[in-house]
């Protein structure tokens, strides 16, 4: 137990320049946790049903998950990262759905472009806090 008044310091990087933060709700934080979970399983979906080629393509209410729970997703991340544009994870969204347009409507091959969708979203998910939050622009 530390003496009242004792301030731990956290060790990190204070050059990098990452986006305002606001106060978000901590009920939404925890809201967020299922719905990440549920939005997993859309894109996993989306994913086995264009890599595999079981089907010829996803199943609807899936697909619909997939998308309202990335959109939840977002506006609960956008509520702290008010700057969340200007941020490395807002551009890996962007990147995200617009390579996915492309493939849909056949600009790109859809195996390949769904599965580099994939592999950019666990990276970008998955990058430390001082990554996903920088300031591109």
């Amino acid at each position: 137990m530390r003496p009242k008044g004792e301030v731990i310091e956290k060790k990190c990087e204070k050059s990098v320049n990452m986006g305002r933060i606001g106060d978000r709700p901590y009920w939404i934080f925890i809201l967020s946790i299922p719905m990440r979970a549920v939005h997993q399983v859309g894109a996993a979906v989306f994913l086995a049903a264009y890599l595999l080629d079981v089907i010829p393509e996803p199943p609807p209410a899936y697909v619909v998950v997939a998308f309202i729970s990335g959109g939840l997703l977002l506006l609960a991340e956008w509520w702290r990262h008010r700057q969340v544009c200007r941020e490395l994870s807002g551009v890996v969204t962007l990147a995200k759905i617009i390579l996915l347009g492309a493939a849909y409507h056949g600009f790109l091959p859809l195996q390949e472009t769904v599965l580099l969708v994939f592999l950019i979203a666990s990276v970008g998910a998955h990058a430390p806090k001082q990554v996903r939050h920088r300031l591109l622009f």
